[in-house]
């Protein structure tokens, strides 16, 4: 397996190497959930077959539920290498390291895709949240390769761990750790890194729990053993993005 993307906690239980499915438990930087290992998930395509990560479309939105069967995710090869050891804070002011992308170049990421301001997300109907790829512009800020939410203009740099561009938000996407068997060029989820707002989003979205996951209950069950993974234009029937 590939173990480079691991996790970095600065806070008060100081500085600390987290290879994440090694890691079924929490972590906390002083008053913050910067880390949450969940089970090994294994990505796979609307036909059940492994998702290989030289497979990937290039600046192509991909969708899959982590880590919970009602939380949408994003998935993204950037096609060029991200930065590594990037530094962010939370509103709350704790911080934390998003250590990098994966893959042969350094380039696939993945991102929960409720937004952090007030919960934006894609569903079957509909999807707010785009990545604007290379070349693409967008009102919200002067960048091409962000991830937009199209409701109040937040931006967000995949590059760099999700952090902020512009907007309302005031702090990154939560990052899906993931990893690469260079063997078999699978790739799978296993952790969350940053805040995630999956109980603001179940509180907030009741009704639509009970129109696509026939109910919270279901929605808030953890996905386990793999998740369909999808282009986000298959997945949301309208994808809306300025």
């Amino acid at each position: 397996m590939e173990r480079r993307n691991f996790l970095q906690i600065i806070g008060g239980i100081g500085t600390i190497a987290v290879f994440p499915s090694l890691i079924p438990t929490r972590l906390f930087a002083e008053n913050g959930q910067m880390f949450v290992g969940y089970g090994k998930v294994k990505l796979v395509d609307a036909l059940g077959k492994p998702l290989l990560a030289g497979k990937l479309k290039k600046e192509t939105a991909y969708i899959f539920n982590y880590p919970f069967v009602g939380t949408p995710s994003m998935l993204i090869d950037l096609g060029t290498a991200t930065q590594k050891d990037v530094t962010l804070k939370s509103e709350a002011g704790d911080e934390y390291v998003w250590k990098g992308g994966i893959g042969k170049e350094s380039s696939i990421v993945a991102y929960s895709a409720i937004c952090a301001h007030q919960l934006t997300h894609p569903n079957p109907k509909e999807s707010f949240i785009k990545y604007f790829k290379k070349g693409e512009k967008t009102v919200s800020c002067s960048q091409d390769k962000v991830i937009v939410c199209s409701s109040h203009m937040s931006s967000y740099d995949p590059a760099s761990g999700c952090k902020n561009l512009g907007g309302d938000a005031r702090e990154p996407l939560a990052s899906i750790v993931l990893e690469h068997d260079i063997k078999t060029d699978e790739l799978y989820a296993v952790a969350v890194v940053g805040v995630g707002k999956f109980v603001d989003y179940f509180d907030a979205f009741g009704d639509e729990m009970e129109q696509y996951y026939k109910g919270k209950r279901e929605a808030k069950a953890e996905v386990s053993v793999q998740t369909k993974t999808v282009e986000l234009k298959k997945y949301s029937k309208e994808v809306i993005g300025y």
